[in-house]
């Protein structure tokens, strides 16, 4: 069994090639308009969710921090 699985190799790698070759004809490309555009709103995206998880991993801090202080300080 395991001979036949060395000998096959090359075969099944050519085959995988080929429908690799076969799919990727078949693909519809984004124009570069499209690109652009939604490079842009995943740029714009990054830069709100960094902006929100700045507001909250502070408020956080500030809630533990507060917490902390209260139960150390008495």
């Amino acid at each position: 069994m395991e001979a036949t699985k060395a000998v096959g190799w090359p075969e099944q790698t050519k085959n995988y090639i080929d429908e690799l070759k076969a799919e990727m004809r078949r693909v519809t490309w984004p124009s570069w308009p499209q690109v652009r555009a939604t490079t842009g709103v995943v740029i714009a995206a990054v830069f709100l969710f960094a902006a929100y998880f700045f507001v909250v991993d502070a408020a956080v801090n500030a809630a533990i921090n507060k917490l902390i202080n209260s139960l150390t300080h008495r």
